[in-house]
């Protein structure tokens, strides 16, 4: 019975199959689209040293025939043959990808698959849909990979560029004399012909614990190229019954803002501050499509756990209906496990920042080549090979962090591989800085790019009771993630605002800050007090702006 994967889902080979022999299926199509299916052969440091181990249409195969590239068969795009047994030791890691011969982008795809049959038997199967992925031109779908033993990864990780970016990334080289492969076409288009003349091994005529090769079963009018002819079954390959362990589950991102049905985003990464004349959904996030009128405030936003599954369609589906009407089910729904926690799945990729939820924000290392400063305990899982170490401010910056009340407690993280972050259950967000600058208190900052550049910054005037007397300024490129209490809301600023100084989060580089005190100090003790001693009044060019919380520090 075939066990479906989510994309996260790891599983050693020996627990899918004892087969070593095995056939390995992809499908993925779109309108007007063409792909190009290829399977790399990675050494230890994941990357392609030996170029006889790239396989596609051009090199069909490698050296020693571990690999082989078969063509479309049995309802699959391309299929391979695997022979992991054969694999040489040099080899770690097998990555099958998928890229774009022509125009389009990967969020035009239909529902797709790669999938692994042993003996003519599914054993595995991860599905993807276009509405994971944006404007990715590349496609990383699973792996083999050696670990002490083989073992399978769904991935489902786009990738900008097309075969010749996937080929660099993996320290390949675009060979110049492109010319010549296209000669040679015709004379290596024979072999994925004689592929079908592979036969199982003999073993596989006798009865053995461990399934031969066989690729799955075809339709009537076509004979099944590598099914073993004594113990292939003519039955359709069953389906699988119930799904076994869920990747990282997670709203869909970014979050709807309150009131109003969530909807997929328009872009792939958040805008940047400063943008007074574009609407502001929510503090962060992106700006809604026109839509049915939202729903009165006060009513759910998004399913609420334990939700009776099917009333709430997951991200990317389908639409949703509007509130107070049930949707109709999908076609092929059935209510389970995968049904009631689809909602909650992990938010496609394609950024290097990708809020999961409005409490949760992934970061994927691999993409822009740089470190990554947290607040210290920040992570709470990580996926791939990630490096946490202890980034000290250093003697000055310690004498500054404890005299201003700006020290900030960092870990650095590097390495490739995706961090989630999140911190007592505060609203994140990302802001990304394109050499502006923006004043945050250390202490609603949770993480930021390790190339900006952030420094102290004092206020002006006579002192605010707490020590609130100093902030923090980032400049550069980069983004750095914003904690809240609750959801916040962004002013312009204007000769006559004035924000609670506990209850203001960040506001532009470029305004100016005076103290305001509204009573004097000495009253404080008298009863009837109003409370509200010492404001922060913000001067300003157009274009400058205030962040604050529904929240008093």
């Amino acid at each position: 019975m075939a066990r479906e994967f989510q994309r996260g889902h790891k599983a050693k080979i020996s627990d899918l199959t004892a087969g070593t022999d095995l056939y390995v299926g992809v499908q993925i199509a779109g309108p007007g689209l063409a792909f190009d299916i290829s399977c790399f052969g990675l050494d230890a440091n994941e990357q392609l040293s030996d170029d006889r181990y790239f396989v596609f249409y051009n090199q069909p195969k490698s050296p020693e025939e571990s690999i082989q590239q078969l063509g479309e068969q049995a309802g699959d795009t391309e299929s391979f043959r695997v022979t992991l047994d054969r694999v040489p030791a040099a080899i770690h890691k097998l990555s099958f990808t998928a890229t774009l011969d022509g125009p389009g982008q990967m969020s035009q795809i239909g529902p797709g698959y790669i999938r692994i049959v042993a003996g003519g038997e599914e054993v595995v199967r991860y599905s993807f849909t276009g509405s994971e992925f944006s404007t990715e031109r590349a496609l990383m779908i699973g792996d083999f990979y050696l670990k002490d033993v083989w073992r399978f990864a769904a991935v489902g990780q786009g990738f900008d560029g097309g075969l010749a970016a996937l080929l660099k990334n993996f320290g390949g080289e675009v060979a110049e004399e492109e010319e010549q492969p296209q000669q040679q076409v015709p004379a290596q288009a024979q072999p994925p012909a004689a592929a079908p003349g592979f036969a199982p091994p003999p073993q596989a005529v006798a009865p053995a614990p461990a399934p031969s090769f066989a690729a799955p079963a075809q339709q009537p009018q076509q004979p099944a190229p590598y099914a073993a002819p004594q113990q292939q079954p003519p039955a359709p390959v069953p389906v699988h019954s119930a799904p076994t362990m869920i990747a990282p589950l997670a709203p869909p991102a970014p979050a709807a803002p309150y009131g109003q049905p969530p909807h997929p985003p328009q872009q792939p990464g958040p805008p940047s501050y400063g943008g007074q004349h574009q609407p502001h959904a929510s503090y962060g996030g992106q700006v809604p499509p026109p839509a049915p009128a939202p729903a009165p405030y006060g009513q759910q936003p998004q399913p609420a756990y334990g939700q009776v599954p099917g009333q709430q369609p997951g991200y990317g589906q389908q639409p949703p209906a509007p509130y107070g009407q049930a949707p109709q089910a999908a076609a092929g729904a059935a209510p389970g496990l995968a049904a009631a926690l689809q909602p909650y799945k992990e938010a496609p990729t394609g950024a290097r920042w990708t809020p999961q939820n409005q409490q949760l924000m992934r970061v994927d290392l691999s993409m822009g080549g740089q470190a990554v400063l947290a607040r210290q305990g920040s992570m709470v899982l990580y996926q791939g090979k990630v490096d946490f170490s202890y980034k000290g401010a250093g003697f000055a910056g310690r004498i500054v962090g404890n005299a201003t009340g700006q020290e900030m407690q960092l870990m650095r993280c590097t390495g490739r591989g995706q961090v989630f972050l999140a911190e007592n259950g505060a609203h994140l967000h990302a802001i990304e800085l394109q050499g502006d600058g923006i004043c945050v208190s250390a202490e609603s900052v949770l993480a930021f790019d390790e190339s900006l550049q952030h420094e102290v910054r004092r206020i002006e005037g006579h002192g605010i009771p707490g020590g609130a007397l100093f902030t923090m300024l980032f400049q550069g490129s980069g983004t750095v993630i914003v904690k809240t209490h609750g959801v916040p809301v962004v002013l312009p600023v204007t000769p006559t605002t004035f924000a609670d100084s506990n209850a203001i989060v960040a506001w532009s580089a470029a305004s100016q800050v005076i103290i305001s005190s509204q009573v004097r100090l000495r009253r404080n003790a008298y009863p009837g007090h109003s409370g509200e001693t010492v404001n922060l009044q913000f001067r300003g060019a157009p274009g400058n702006f205030i962040v604050v919380q529904p929240y008093e520090v």
